[in-house]
């Protein structure tokens, strides 16, 4: 009967049973521990933020995004009863600090703000970025607009949008100043060459307070920048505005007129400014990140606070944001491309 057994090869019930339990336990096994992870997760993301918030901003102290960036996370802290730290480290156009963000812990107490040039545009430039734009980062969404405004050092000889396009198409060469290539900065510059036919040398910096008192001196005379970036040499009297590269005036500059205004309607340029996390961070934190940003744009001091600064505030649900910076991305590499911008090694 052994032997027949064998033979056969007919099934031991036994053996075929005590399987199936164990198969029913690992299983078991496997859904508890899933459960409590799915639950953990939710517990954590309902609780949180139960400590401090880190914020990297990939640029220096008193430039135009960590003007609005404060404004927004002083009232975002405020109403998560939790601090919120800004910690600025400026370098290579805004990588440096885009980078380290990347790389820490998707846990939400280390998120990133990120400029149109670290988290788009400069996946076109740089041939090793050393982080994936969209793989490496999660978007929460945009937060600051920002209309670009054309000045100049107070030592130009112009005074108008007309006079600066003639004067540079007389002078090939004129030195623009940007916060680094592939700035927003920089690539409205490049944009304003293109619909102008003029030809300008970009000067790129550290950080805007290195710029500035060249701008102010007249070494690097034109600059195509954020309000915020460009205050001091204006209140100082040490550069004038010649035009708001949008479609309204800044309350802050009621005096300067729009590009349309100035007789150029084609030169439109906006920049924007995000709140991001580490790519992997729950989406339950990601929404409420999300939900908090927007409650604090709606408050009217920030709102206030962002005009004086001349921002605009931006906020979009979460799987909108993401789509924009996808868009994004496309966007500033079509615009490289046609710039013939050489990549970065």
């Amino acid at each position: 009967m052994l032997s027949a057994r064998l033979n056969s090869r007919e099934p031991d019930n036994g053996v075929s049973v005590m399987k199936n339990v164990n198969a029913r336990r690992l299983m078991l096994i496997a859904m508890t521990a899933l459960a409590t992870t799915l639950g953990g997760t939710f517990a954590g993301a309902q609780q949180y933020p139960t400590r401090t918030i880190t914020v990297i901003i990939p640029f220096a102290g008193g430039s135009a995004s960590d003007v609005v960036s404060r404004i927004m996370f002083d009232k975002m802290s405020k109403n998560m009863g939790q601090p919120i730290i800004i910690e600025n480290r400026p370098g290579a156009g805004g990588n440096t600090g885009t980078a380290a963000g990347a790389k820490a812990d998707p846990d939400g107490y280390t998120l990133i703000g990120g400029g149109s040039g670290p988290v788009a545009a400069n996946l076109a430039l740089y041939k090793n970025l050393g982080y994936d734009p969209l793989k490496d980062l999660e978007m929460i969404s945009p937060f600051a607009g920002f209309t670009i405004v054309v000045a100049v050092s107070k030592n130009l000889p112009v005074k108008s949008l007309k006079e600066l396009i003639e004067y540079a198409k007389a002078n090939p060469g004129l030195n623009y100043g940007s916060v680094g290539i592939g700035s927003s900065q920089h690539l409205a510059g490049e944009y304003f060459s293109q619909v102008t036919g003029v030809k300008m040398q970009h000067v790129p910096y550290r950080n805007i307070a290195q710029y500035t008192p060249d701008l102010i001196a007249g070494a690097v005379p034109l600059g195509f920048q954020w309000f915020p970036n460009i205050a001091g040499p204006l209140d100082a009297k040490g550069a004038i505005p010649l035009a708001v590269a949008g479609e309204k005036r800044l309350p802050a500059l009621p005096d300067t007129p729009t590009t349309t205004e100035a007789g150029l309607p084609a030169y439109q340029v906006n920049g924007w400014f995000a709140l991001l996390a580490p790519g992997g961070t729950p989406r339950p934190i990601l929404e409420k990140l999300n939900k908090e940003m927007t409650a604090a744009l709606n408050d009217p001091g920030v709102r206030k606070g962002f005009e004086t600064a001349g921002a605009v505030t931006l906020a979009l649900p979460l799987d909108t944001a993401k789509k924009f910076h996808a868009d994004e991305i496309v966007k500033y590499r079509d615009i490289i491309a046609k710039a013939g911008i050489q990549q970065i090694q």
